[in-house]
């Protein structure tokens, strides 16, 4: 019994490990792709310095913030907007390697398919890690400082990552259920930019109107805006709001990314099965 149960471990390990290749193969692929046309990375490479340039030396200087400066305010909404921003490229990826045949080819070889999912999610994972690094030294070079230890800090880059990587997997959805690309951009866009502009990523909250003040402080990327404030030690005025995600920024951010996961992730696996079923 033991044999056979040291035969079945090992035909599951060699299996994952497959899996695992299978991964990093179309992974290394993606990033070759982008490595040919690099003005794919303008959404993570130019506009977040565009957008922090902007919104720090516009509003900077008519938005005063009580306990801090605005561009210490700012970073932590700054980071949250762009990498949301920046996820409709997972909905154009997708499209596009549907529309081109490149997931028909994949479908014709012995791999396991949600591969060809996760590596597209793990590339815009590692886009959304070059965007999170340029918005931070370019809010460095223009005066943000973070009031927290190097671990908080990473913590609260990683909240903002984790939610980055749920909201991929939601415009996976939009990917593979739109009928081309254009739509897909479309529909990326009026899902992101209400979500990015309407939480308190760029204003405080307290002096919307009371129906959308709610809104927002119950708006996932003011959680995450929130919570990476708080962790970056950074100013944070709606903490002072009795919602309870602004009361509890990192928590609400963490069940918003996994509520978000496991909702789209399988939803996507359905999807791409209805897609590619011939």
């Amino acid at each position: 019994m033991s044999a056979r149960a040291a035969a079945v471990g090992g035909l599951q390990t060699a299996r994952a490990g497959r899996r695992l290749r299978e991964i990093l193969i179309l992974v290394r692929r993606n990033l070759l792709h982008i490595a040919r046309e690099p003005m794919q990375l303008s959404d993570v490479t130019i506009q977040p310095v565009l957008f922090t340039l902007l919104f720090i030396f516009v509003f900077g200087s008519g938005i005063p913030i009580p306990g801090g400066s605005y561009t210490d305010f700012a970073l932590g909404g700054l980071l949250a907007m762009n990498l949301v921003t920046s996820s409709t490229g997972t909905a154009v990826g997708l499209n596009t390697d549907l529309g081109t045949g490149l997931i028909d080819r994949l479908r014709s070889l012995p791999m396991w398919r949600p591969s060809i999912l996760i590596a597209r999610s793990v590339t815009d994972l590692l886009s959304a890690a070059v965007c999170a690094a340029i918005v931070c030294l370019t809010g460095l070079a223009v005066g943000w400082r973070p009031d927290a230890g190097p671990l908080s800090v990473a913590a609260g880059l990683g909240v903002a990552l984790l939610f980055t990587y749920s909201i991929c997997w939601v415009l996976g959805c939009v990917g593979l259920a739109a009928r081309n690309v254009e739509t897909a951009m479309s529909i990326g866009f009026l899902v992101l930019f209400p979500m990015a502009f309407v939480s308190n990523a760029m204003v405080p909250t307290s002096r919307m109107p009371g129906w959308l003040r709610t809104l927002a402080d119950w708006n996932p990327v003011s959680a995450v805006t929130s919570a990476c404030r708080q962790l970056f030690g950074n100013p944070n005025p709606s903490a002072l709001l009795r919602d309870w995600p602004m009361q509890n920024p990192v928590a609400a951010a963490l069940l918003w990314s996994a509520a978000l996961l496991l909702v789209s992730l399988p939803l996507a696996i359905v999807l791409f099965r209805r897609r590619t079923t011939d």
